[in-house]
């Protein structure tokens, strides 16, 4: 892998992997959405990525400081700090009555940058998606489109779904919170690939994700 390959794919995971992390706004699955029109949409809605202190030692690791590509924000409380981005388009079933069921896939606008003593690196143009709770997506990193399958497990039953009681049919607030995302062994092995032994293992929550939007079901069927 050359060094800018490697400087790139540092960025991407110093972030930490937020251009992994769409799937939970709007459940989602790579590169296998249904089209048939049987899913809703999620609108009015955003994704907010908090990471761990796991995540923050390996920004340290590398010396790595994040900031903001507008419109997303930065949001602070006593948990520390998280990165709120805006679901720009969003299609998927939130599976209400079984969570870990939740598919379909999404954007985000804005991005972040990471600062490296190798250079600034922009995180844009952030998708994602999600199947039977493995996170993968896509994004694009000072101009180089990356992509990754399977990089994270969500565990969608130890997050917090509430929904707005409304008529069967009718648009809803849905909110999806604190949902742990662990590394699949695939991305742990290509971290180390690349940067050596490190602490991170399968079962580090290196980000907890919370998603809310107004939910659309599909028109019923006639």
């Amino acid at each position: 892998m050359s060094t800018t390959r490697r400087s790139l794919l540092g960025a991407a995971l110093a972030t930490p992997l937020l251009g992994w992390l769409t799937g939970t706004a709007a459940g989602a699955v790579d590169g296998g959405t249904d089209r048939s029109g049987r899913l809703g949409t999620l609108t009015d809605g955003w994704v907010e990525v908090r990471w761990t202190p796991e995540a923050q030692a390996q920004l340290d690791r590398f010396q790595a400081m994040v900031d903001v590509v507008a419109p997303a924000r930065v949001v602070l409380d006593r948990r520390g700090p998280a990165v709120r981005l805006p679901i720009r388009s969003a299609t998927g079933d939130p599976s209400l009555a079984n969570p870990p069921k939740v598919h379909g896939d999404g954007a985000l606008d804005g991005g972040v940058s990471v600062r490296t003593s190798k250079g600034v690196y922009r995180v844009v143009n952030v998708a994602g998606a999600i199947k039977d709770s493995l996170a993968s997506g896509r994004c694009e990193v000072s101009g180089a489109e990356m992509g990754h399958r399977s990089a994270f497990h969500c565990g969608l039953t130890e997050g917090k779904l509430t929904a707005e009681p409304v008529p069967a049919g009718q648009p809803m607030k849905v909110r999806l919170s604190g949902v742990p995302l662990r590394p699949t062994q695939q991305a742990v092995d290509a971290y180390t690939a690349n940067y050596g032994a490190h602490p991170v293992t399968v079962d580090t929550v290196l980000a907890y994700v919370t998603a809310q939007g107004t939910y659309t079901p599909p028109p019923a069927e006639q």
